[in-house]
């Protein structure tokens, strides 16, 4: 009794690799799981630690950022100190006219832009709008007619777009004042400025990225980080139907709304039991949707690969075929197929295993049945692509590896997960998780098949028009286009969901073998 205790208490603490190996499969596993447990504080202390090296590093580079300002002016020639007031000054002073000239048409655009709309939208800003739309008497028409008020709408969006504004004029501001004490630098030590045309020439050759990427990351910042930050501001809203900026104001309520989605103790309007609810689906459909199609589509690759099997190229191409007509139109199908007047119940009803219409199968009408005929319609859709890839994979794994494993005396099982599997892994690992993440955010395969119903009166009650098999994203489509259009909570639903994302994302990422066991597979 003694040695079976001491046996289970070394697992408590760090064993060496030969120890591990003497471990028997349960020993192994709950030695795996202390680690794991043991882990998660280190993770924690080691998170908040990066968290203040960060904090640290930011405010070392604000400081130094003051101080080089401060040096720059106060040794600055008569030409740098003027740049300071005068954007493109000094370029235009030493020659480099074309370069001052942008500068200084920034500036000028600027303060037009900022004396003519800027300061209004900013001044509004605080209480996005305080005056009404209002009806009143014209005379000539003998009639009332409408006045406009302010659009919280406009003031939100074009009060964002000036504070991104001036932090792209503080920035150009800061690089005209990079740019004049670089110029000093140079000509004190003797060398020529850049002419405009070198500066051109400049940026198609050895500056080329910098031209490359410009146009992308305009668009990146148009079209994606811009929506999001507006997406983040309508979370602190009241910004529904009710209040659609425009016939009615809608104004900032701070951490109302996110209190409300994590408040268990609201009654009726509880939106935290339908969070958890579809967040755990979400999560569940996600799993299986992604690890199905994973190990289903494997197997399907491994089993035409197999030594023996005849016209291979055939079956590859039955199971390509199906990638080739549009998902939109088989999901739209199947789902009526399955539908309660659809073609499976009608067969059924003609084999007579349904006597009568009393006896329907409720494919999209009971939970369990529903979600799990969504995850089985989603094997079909994903197990060709998985299966193409992993083909491609095991063509390239190294045929000595098996011949050794076999002459060792290993099993099929074992060169499976010795061999296949490590090197799967290893290529796919980042397919998996963006396969996963994707599966999150999957809103064709359940808008499709089933809408999200059935419907649950519990949710329909606390979450704004939710069914049974609705995940995140299309519980967030519901609330934009149902008759309440509750925009501030589909913006706070958009924020939990790029935490999720994100959370998982970063958790995989760095514990993947592609991120971290590159070595042992080159």
């Amino acid at each position: 009794m003694s040695e079976y205790k001491e046996k289970h208490m070394n697992l408590f603490k760090d064993l060496s690799d030969l120890d591990y190996l003497r471990l028997n499969k349960i020993q192994a596993l709950i030695y795996d799981l202390i680690r794991i447990i043991k882990a998660v504080p280190k993770w924690f202390l080691n998170l908040f630690v990066i968290a203040a090296k960060y904090i640290k590093k930011f405010f070392t580079f604000i400081k130094d950022e003051f101080v080089d300002i401060y040096t720059t002016f106060i040794y600055g020639d008569w030409k740098t100190k003027l740049s300071f007031f005068v954007m493109g000054f000094g370029s235009i002073a030493r020659g480099q006219i074309l370069r001052g000239l942008l500068f200084l048409v920034f500036q000028v655009v600027f303060i037009i832009y900022m004396c003519f709309g800027g300061v209004h939208w900013l001044s509004k800003f605080k209480t996005l709008g305080d005056t009404y739309a209002t009806t009143v008497y014209d005379p000539n028409l003998d009639t009332y007619v409408r006045v406009d008020g302010d659009d919280s709408f406009k003031i939100m969006l074009y009060s964002l777009m000036t504070i991104i504004f001036i932090i792209a004029f503080v920035w150009t501001w800061r690089t005209n004042v990079k740019q004049n004490r670089i110029m000093e630098d140079i000509l004190k030590s003797g060398k020529k400025l850049k002419s405009p045309k070198e500066d051109i020439e400049s940026l198609l050759d050895e500056q080329f990225h910098k031209t490359l990427l410009a146009v992308p990351l305009t668009g990146i910042m148009t079209f994606t980080v811009f929506p999001i930050i507006f997406m983040i501001m309508v979370a602190f809203t009241n910004y529904d139907a009710a209040h659609d900026g425009y016939s009615n104001l809608f104004t900032w309520v701070g951490m109302t709304n996110f209190n409300a989605l994590f408040n268990m103790n609201v009654g009726s309007d509880n939106l935290s039991f339908a969070f958890g609810e579809i967040l755990s689906w979400t999560l569940i459909w996600a799993f299986f949707a992604t690890f199905t199609n994973y190990f289903l589509g494997m197997f399907v690759a491994i089993m035409i690969n197999k030594k023996g099997i005849k016209l291979k190229k055939l079956w590859r191409g039955i199971l390509v075929l199906t990638s080739a007509v549009p998902q939109f139109v088989s999901l739209l199908y199947i789902s009526k197929m399955f539908a309660n007047n659809g073609l499976a119940n009608g067969l059924l009803m003609e084999l007579g295993i349904i006597k009568d219409i009393s006896q329907l199968i409720k494919f999209w009408g009971v939970k369990d049945i529903a979600r799990t005929m969504v995850i089985i319609i989603n094997i079909w859709i994903g197990i060709p692509y998985v299966m193409l890839i992993c083909t491609g994979i095991l063509m390239n794994i190294p045929k000595d590896l098996y011949e050794s494993a076999q002459i060792d005396g290993a099993t099929v099982f074992q060169q499976y997960t010795k061999i296949t599997m490590p090197y799967m892994l290893f290529v796919t690992g980042p397919y998996l998780l963006t396969s996963f993440i994707g599966n999150i955010n999957n809103f064709n395969v359940i808008y499709l098949l089933t809408g999200g119903g059935p419907g649950n009166p519990k949710l329909l009650t606390s979450g704004g028009g939710a069914g049974d098999t609705d995940l995140l994203i299309t519980w967030l489509f519901n609330l934009t286009t149902g008759a309440e259009s509750k925009y501030y909570l589909a913006a706070v639903i958009g924020i939990m969901i790029f935490v999720v994302v994100s959370s998982i994302s970063v958790f995989v990422y760095n514990v993947m073998p592609s991120t971290r066991n590159e070595e042992d597979y080159s």
